[in-house]
C-alpha cells in the first residue's frame, strides 16, 4: 500500500510501517499544503493519508476523493505516544477502502 505521512506526524513513523510504501510531506516538498491541495495532490499516487489532524474530516469532503485517510489519536504526535498504535494502524490499513477515513487510537 501506498501511505502518505502527513507533516503533522514524526518522519520516524515511516520506519514502523513495514510492508509499506511509505513517503512523507516534508520529503514531497509538500509541507505547509492546505487540506484540500494535499489530499488533491495525494489522490492518485496514494491510496492512505495518515495524518494527526482530528479536523481534516470536517474540512474536507473525503468520500469523493479516490484516497482513504487514516487519523492517529494519541496524547501527543511524539513518536513515543505514535507507537504504541501502529499495530491498531497496521490493521486499519489492511482494510481501510477509497474516501474512507478511520480513527485509531484513544
Amino acid at each position: 500500500m501506498r501511505i502518505l505521512l502527513d507533516e503533522s506526524l514524526p518522519r520516524t513513523l515511516a520506519r514502523e510501517l513495514t510492508g509499506h510504501e511509505v513517503q512523507t510531506v516534508q520529503r514531497l516538498g509538500w509541507a505547509g499544503l492546505k487540506n484540500g491541495a494535499l489530499l488533491q495532490g495525494a489522490t492518485g499516487e496514494y491510496d492512505v493519508l495518515v495524518t494527526g489532524d482530528r479536523n481534516l474530516e470536517y474540512q474536507q469532503n473525503l468520500t469523493r476523493l479516490q484516497i482513504a485517510v487514516v487519523v492517529l489519536v494519541a496524547t501527543s504526535n511524539r513518536i513515543e505516544a505514535l507507537k504504541p498504535l501502529v499495530p491498531e494502524l497496521l490493521r486499519a490499513l489492511s482494510s481501510i477502502r477509497p474516501g474512507q477515513i478511520v480513527h485509531v487510537g484513544a
